[in-house]
Formats: C-alpha cells, structure tokens, sequence
C-alpha cells in the first residue's frame, strides 16, 4: 500500500513540473493576416519571450506580447 502512495505521489510531482508557469490569459484571436509569403517570426514559443510576455500570431508574423492589463476598482 505505501508503494502505491509513493507512486501516486511521484506521478503528481511529474505532472506538477510539466505545468506550464505564467499567466493563464490567451492570445487574441487574428481576424487579418499579411500578404507575405513567410512573415518575420520574432518568436516560436513563449519560452523565446521575456517574463510575462506570450508568444502570439500577429498580423504578419508572431510577436512577444503582453497580456491585457487587470482592471482594478477602487
């Protein structure tokens, strides 16, 4: 029984670190697209973008972006 808890454990502790970090904001959608055959991609994955920003399709290619700002009351 302590084996299965171990490995239950071990299986969650895997799962935990595939768990992509960062905020849980999307990109937004692209209703445009540019007429060039192969748009400079400024980046691929999140991973090429500095803290906080998301590797999203553009217009014309994809960019590093923020995401839209919390709206705060008070």
């Amino acid at each position: 029984m302590k084996s299965v808890a171990a490995l239950f454990l071990v299986g969650m502790l895997i799962l935990w670190t595939e768990l992509p970090t960062g905020s849980a904001w999307s990109c937004p959608p692209v209703h445009i697209t540019c007429a060039m055959v192969n748009p400079p991609n400024h980046c691929y994955t999140d991973r090429h973008c500095p803290r906080y920003k998301k590797c999203c399709p553009t217009f014309c290619g994809r960019k590093c972006i923020s995401g839209l700002p919390s709206l705060t009351y008070g």
